[in-house]
């Protein structure tokens, strides 16, 4: 039973992460009125449903959900790192794709020198795949028993 609460804390935790990083993507771009590019509507469809997702998952006590949370997450963070590198990287800022009316180059914020908004959706979702990782971990260890 302790194990079960242990998983549901996790989840819960993945929940509030990408709820939060929701939320803050809807800020910069409803409140601040930040025109996202293409790259960070890519990164919108995979941190969106993890909301819906993971707050099923929690009511309904169902663990498998971290499957989906992770494939999502692993997909999410590779655009966000593609993006930030391109954003960071003069080799591949010379070689960027066109990003719509705005340009995958440009930041908005530029947080210490090195926070942008594509680092904040790859620390989400670095933050969701360790706490997937972990679920299944505990289901399988759960299920081995």
């Amino acid at each position: 039973m302790e194990e079960e609460k242990r998983r549901e804390h996790l989840l819960l935790f993945a929940w509030a992460t990408a709820f939060v990083a929701t939320l803050g993507s809807l800020y910069f771009s409803e409140v601040l009125r930040f025109i996202p590019c293409d790259l960070c509507w890519f990164q919108r469809i995979f941190m969106y449903p993890q909301v819906i997702i993971l707050g099923i998952a929690i009511v309904r006590k169902d663990f498998t959900a971290a499957r989906y949370s992770l494939a999502l997450s692993i997909i999410g963070g590779m655009i966000s790192l593609y993006h930030y590198s391109l954003q960071k990287i003069p080799f591949f800022q010379d070689y960027a794709i066109s990003c719509g009316r705005v340009l995958c180059t440009g930041q908005y914020i530029n947080w210490l020198g090195f926070i942008t908004i594509p680092f904040l959706a790859l620390t989400a979702f670095t933050i969701i795949i360790f706490l997937s990782l972990a679920v299944m971990r505990q289901q399988k260890e759960e299920n081995e028993r």
